[in-house]
């Protein structure tokens, strides 16, 4: 994905200021929601384990979603993210 490119390229060519939050808090919850899924998993409670995997499957779209975001606001910044469209 474009986004989680420019994401990574983010100490050489800055990004917004609301760009910078979100996706280290999405992380932090995908790995929570890890966490609990596997102990959902192990212990044989299919609620804690559903629980987890939602919990893991929400953030990871909403993070998606915020790379896609992320180039939209950025592919106009350098010549190298506007050739990715062509």
């Amino acid at each position: 994905m474009h986004g989680e490119r420019v994401w990574m390229n983010r100490k050489n060519v800055l990004i917004p200021k609301y760009h910078y939050y979100l996706p280290n808090i999405f992380y932090i919850s995908q790995g929570i929601g890890a966490i609990v899924f596997i102990w959902g998993a192990g212990k044989l409670q299919i609620w804690l384990t559903i629980l987890g995997g939602v919990i893991m499957i929400i953030c990871k779209l909403w993070f998606a979603d915020r790379m896609v975001w992320l180039y939209e606001d950025m592919k106009d910044a350098t010549p190298e993210y506007k050739s990715w469209l062509y």
